[in-house]
């Protein structure tokens, strides 16, 4: 039982961390405006900062889900999907991404939609607190800081260089958010199509929260053209693809 127990825990260790450096890889491209853009040089600068926002948003995203799911009695542990990470790679290619590495994978026989609901909520409620530190500090330590993710975006070339901390920072909150923009969405299996399904004024209160947090930190104007087109994909990817991603 205890080598079996290990065993399971080694693949979800291995799985994480596959799905976390090819996030990560994706995001990085993402962040250098994709393939018809990026550089060497600009690929490894965003490089680490991408990692480190991953490993805070995505990996604590999915372990609250597995967390939370456990204290409900279900057995829960994260897999990667290898259709999900060439996905994820792929559309990072254009300059956005469709994050699909992996998920938590919940057994329970016997799961109200009310528990289904609270394990759903915990992943992208995990994002918000990952938010708040980054910008907490950043906000502490470096004068403008809510402007620096906007300015870097959307700054063009002659945007003032911003000091590396500073830059990592601004996009551990904007990633962190953006991960639970995503994970929201009403589009099955990610989690906004659990919520919505479970309490209504819980996923609108939930996605008025995220807009009104990326604001704090981008233009949402100028995010907006993106953000229908990442839930226009989402949405054909979950109907193309929906017996097949795990």
């Amino acid at each position: 039982m205890i080598a079996s127990e290990t065993g399971v825990f080694s693949r979800e260790v291995k799985d994480i961390l596959i799905a976390d450096i090819a996030l990560s890889i994706g995001f990085s491209l993402a962040l250098t405006g994709g393939i018809f853009y990026v550089s060497s040089g600009g690929f490894l600068y965003f490089l680490p900062i991408a990692f480190v926002a991953v490993s805070l948003s995505f990996v604590l995203h999915e372990l609250m889900h597995k967390f939370v799911a456990q204290r409900f009695g279900a057995i829960a542990g994260f897999r990667k999907s290898d259709n999900g990470i060439v996905i994820s790679l792929i559309t990072s290619l254009f300059g956005f991404i469709i994050g699909l590495p992996g998920a938590t994978m919940i057994y329970a026989p016997h799961f109200t939609r009310k528990e289904e609901g609270y394990v759903s909520i915990a992943g992208p409620l995990t994002n918000f607190v990952v938010f708040a530190f980054a910008f907490a500090l950043g906000s502490a330590l470096f004068p403008g800081f809510a402007h620096t993710t906007s300015s870097v975006l959307f700054g063009g070339g002659g945007a003032a260089p911003v000091p590396y901390l500073e830059l990592a920072l601004s996009f551990v909150a904007f990633i962190s958010i953006y991960l639970a923009f995503f994970n929201m969405l009403p589009v099955f299996p990610l989690d906004g199509s659990k919520v919505y399904r479970w309490n209504r004024p819980v996923f609108f209160a939930t996605i008025i929260a995220i807009f009104a947090l990326l604001g704090v930190i981008t233009p949402i104007l100028a995010l907006l053209p993106w953000l229908v087109l990442i839930f226009i994909i989402a949405f054909v990817i979950s109907r193309i693809y929906r017996a097949v991603l795990f």
